[in-house]
């Protein structure tokens, strides 16, 4: 709104010039589904207020899943360590050793956040579901899953 009316406000031939150049950039803006459809290319998994979407993955042994924060907030991607196969790695943003590392270094200086934009990959080995959650949304149910399957 303002935009316009700065560009209301003035007048001549480079004012309308310019004014011809920011609606065309407009445009592609709001018709980018194609490099909409590109970026969703690009990972796996996006976070957003409190949600991951899709909540579930399926992919085959030796894939790596991509998450990336499509949203404003902090977030992790955070491994129950519990809620994983037996001989499966432990996966968490930070490349913590362990839930609770995950969990203390949230605490302490927010270790392992993945800011709006940024991305965490973890690769997986071991076929199973593997359950995940993001430590400052945990309580409003910020949770996920990765089937990997054979």
């Amino acid at each position: 709104m303002d935009r316009r009316t700065f560009l209301a406000g003035g007048a001549g031939a480079t004012l309308v010039a310019l004014a011809g150049c920011l609606e065309s950039g407009s445009d592609g803006d709001s018709d980018g589904e194609e490099g909409d459809d590109e970026e969703e290319d690009d990972y796996d998994v996006g976070m957003g207020a409190s949600f991951f979407r899709p909540e579930e993955v399926e992919v085959a042994v030796g894939e790596t899943v991509v998450w990336r924060n499509t949203g404003n907030r902090r977030h992790t991607v955070t491994a129950y360590e519990g809620e994983i196969p037996d001989d499966a790695d432990f996966f968490a943003s930070g490349d913590f050793d362990s839930e609770q590392a995950a969990r203390d270094a949230w605490m302490d200086d927010f270790g392992g956040k993945i800011e709006s934009g940024e991305e965490y990959e973890h690769t997986f080995e071991v076929p199973g579901e593997y359950d995940y959650f993001c430590i400052p949304h945990e309580a409003s149910a910020m949770v996920g899953r990765v089937v990997v399957t054979e």
